[in-house]
This record gives structure tokens, C-alpha cells and sequence, in this order.
């Protein structure tokens, strides 16, 4: 007499939070973590601060949207330390801590990546310096080098003391000034974030113009308005030179999952202004067909 043994099913936990504000929900971990399910995956969706789970018992670790983590950052470079001791974890925390810090946008221009250009700037002097360098009537961004979700983020014009006000707050919290142009294409609501899964580019969004002039958001709060477009060869080309780039930079390779945000510029032509690599909104509600590409990613990267 011969017994069988079913096979368990891996074990995929969904790296999420346990609150979101109601103009920023996460459309996609649960389409995700029910995919997954119907691929005979055992997933859920786990709390990255969550002091009772086990992720030693996890196969996999997929971080999706852990967006609290500006506001207890140390926290949560702690995790990551802990967690990749204790499983497989997509995106790398490696490739996480690399992409923290905007920084890395001047390893990639190093690379051949055109990007907005940028200063970094650890003293006020040198802001200012900066911003006597536009015509006083040119408009200006300044954001800290490690943020999301748009904090601390303001469009100014360059002789606007709020502009000198907001580069003070970010230092004085110990963080780095980048100093841009205005990207007309951007204000104008321009931006398109293109989507690379497991190597693929799957699609495009656009999310409308979010910095009202003068610091600040439009309509005080951050809203995306997404809406799937279509992709340009020379846009598709580019999202594939950014991920090979990273992987250059890295030495990490291809990421489960890339959002490359652009704008093609009159002046500066097209250019990566973020690659977000490991919470990006991938807007599975705007193009649920793209759900089961992920899903298959991530199945992919167990067997692997």
C-alpha cells in the first residue's frame, strides 16, 4: 500500500501597510495576492511592521506598497537588514536601499540615462547659489533626495523666498536638497510612467500634473488621476536602457518589477525624472489584464 503526500504550496507574503490615506488607497495587492491564489500560491498580504510575522515561513517576500516608510525610515531600513536574513525578498533590499536615495539618478546619467538636470546640495549657500543661477522669473523644483508620494516637494519661482524656506526645512531634518528646472511638459500634466514586469514592458500611465505653483500640491492633497496611454518606440527603447542601467549600476540584474516615470521635453528631449523599484503603484485597476502578468513574474522568480 503506497501514500501520497500533497505538495505545499509556496508561501508569498505581500509586503503592505495597516493604513493608507483615503486619496491614496493600494488598488493592487488584492488583485494580486487572488491571482496568485488561483495559481496555487498560498498568499497574503503582511504588514512590514507587524512584530508577529513569521517571515522566516515565507518562501517569498514581494514588497508592494510599505508607503508609510518615510516617516520611520530607520525603522524600516531595520526590517529590510532583518527580513533578508530571513527569506527571498523582490525587489532586493540591496536594490531598495540603492533606490532610496534620488541620487542614484546621477549613477544612471553616468551611465548614458538622460535625466532632469540636477544639483544635490547639503547647505543652504549652495541652494541659494543655485537659485541665483535661473532667471528670477524661471521656475524652480526642490525635494529632498530621499521622500515620496511628492512630501517636501515645491515648484517655485526662483526668486520665491518660500523656495530658500522649504531647502531649510529639508536640511535642518538632515536631508539633501536636489535643485531642478521646471519641466514645462511636467507641470503641463505631461509625466508617463512606464512599466517594466520581469523584464517586460506591460504599460503606461499617466497620473496628471500634481505640484501647484508657489509649493505645495494641487488642491492640497497628493491625487493621482491615472489613466492608461500608449507607448512611443523611442519611450519603450528608454525603459528598457533605464533597466539595463540599474542592473549595470547594481549589479543585481533584471528587478521583478520597474515603474520608469518620464516626460519628453522640448528642451531636454526625453528624460527619467524616478525609476521607482520597490513600491510603485502598478494601477493594476486601470489595466487588470496586466494582474496576471505579475503573477506570473512572481511565480516564476519561486521556481527560479
Amino acid at each position: 500500500m503506497s501514500t501520497s503526500t500533497a505538495a505545499v504550496p509556496p508561501r508569498v507574503g505581500v509586503v503592505v501597510t495597516d493604513r493608507y490615506p483615503v486619496d491614496d488607497i493600494d488598488h493592487d495587492t488584492g488583485p494580486l495576492v487572488a491571482a496568485l491564489r488561483d495559481r496555487g500560491v498560498d498568499a497574503a498580504p503582511v504588514v512590514w511592521h507587524d512584530a508577529t510575522v513569521d517571515w522566516a515561513g515565507h518562501d517569498l517576500i514581494v514588497l508592494r506598497s510599505p508607503w508609510d516608510y518615510p516617516e520611520r525610515l530607520d525603522e524600516f531600513l531595520a526590517w529590510l537588514a532583518h527580513v533578508e536574513t530571513a527569506t527571498l525578498v523582490l525587489n532586493p533590499p540591496a536594490l531598495v536601499r540603492w533606490n532610496l536615495d534620488k541620487r542614484y539618478l546621477a549613477e544612471l546619467a553616468e551611465r548614458g540615462v538622460a535625466v532632469v538636470p540636477t544639483t544635490y546640495r547639503t547647505a543652504l549657500d549652495e541652494v541659494r547659489a543655485d537659485l541665483r543661477g535661473f532667471a528670477p522669473d524661471a521656475h524652480v523644483v526642490l525635494k529632498p533626495a530621499v521622500s515620496a508620494g511628492a512630501r517636501d516637494t515645491g515648484l517655485f519661482r526662483a526668486d520665491d523666498p518660500r523656495a530658500v524656506d522649504l531647502a531649510g526645512r529639508i536640511l535642518s531634518s538632515g536631508g539633501v536638497v536636489m535643485v531642478q528646472p521646471e519641466v514645462p511638459e511636467l507641470s503641463a500634466g505631461h509625466e508617463k510612467a512606464l512599466y517594466v514586469i520581469g523584464g517586460r514592458l506591460t504599460h503606461a500611465i499617466a497620473k496628471g500634473a500634481l505640484l501647484a505653483p508657489g509649493g505645495g500640491l494641487i488642491g492640497g492633497v497628493y491625487v493621482e488621476h491615472p489613466e492608461e496611454v500608449p507607448v512611443t518606440e523611442a519611450e519603450a527603447a528608454f525603459a528598457q536602457q533605464v533597466v539595463a542601467a540599474v542592473g549595470d549600476a547594481t549589479g543585481l540584474g533584471v528587478p521583478l518589477y520597474a515603474r520608469i516615470d518620464t516626460v519628453d521635453s522640448a528642451e531636454h528631449g526625453l528624460v527619467l525624472l524616478e525609476a521607482e523599484l520597490f513600491e510603485p503603484a502598478l494601477n493594476l485597476h486601470v489595466v487588470p489584464e496586466v494582474t496576471e502578468v505579475v503573477a506570473a513574474a512572481v511565480q516564476e522568480r519561486l521556481a527560479s
